[in-house]
């Protein structure tokens, strides 16, 4: 008899086994900064935020790349969100600010509804936010 794998990044227990995922950091991979880079500004920052957290050690967080946040005008544009949590859009970031990101972002996690005082929140994000969206209702009211 075989044992099954420890449950890790690879083999965790689907959402509906009652684990709750962390939250996820969507990072815009496509953002850019100026029309004649390379490599695409969005990109960078999300391999500096993946960098970032391995270098932290954390795991509060998911870093998923996103094709497209639709906010070309402030690039480069994040997304925190998580179930029964608040979502946050923040734009006008740069591959220099993952490690400020990935802090908000710590923050967020640890919070039980992604609400995190405006006052602890890093500058780069009191200054870059976008959109403050309401979770989606879980259950369906009366």
């Amino acid at each position: 008899m075989t044992s099954s794998p420890a449950p890790g990044p690879s083999h965790a227990p689907p959402a509906s086994c009652g684990a709750v995922p962390p939250p996820s950091l969507f990072v815009c991979v496509l953002c850019r900064l100026s029309a004649d880079e390379e490599e695409r500004s969005g990109r960078r920052l999300h391999d500096a935020l993946v960098a970032a957290q391995q270098r932290a050690g954390t795991a509060a967080v998911r870093i998923v790349p996103a094709e497209c946040l639709s906010n070309c005008n402030r690039a480069c544009s994040v997304a925190f969100a998580g179930p029964d949590r608040w979502t946050y859009v923040y734009g006008g970031l740069a591959p220099d600010s993952a490690e400020a990101v990935l802090d908000g972002a710590v923050r967020y996690a640890a919070t039980a509804d992604g609400l995190v005082p405006w006052r602890e929140r890093p500058d780069i994000l009191r200054k870059g936010l976008i959109a403050r969206i309401p979770p989606l209702a879980t259950t369906q009211e009366p």
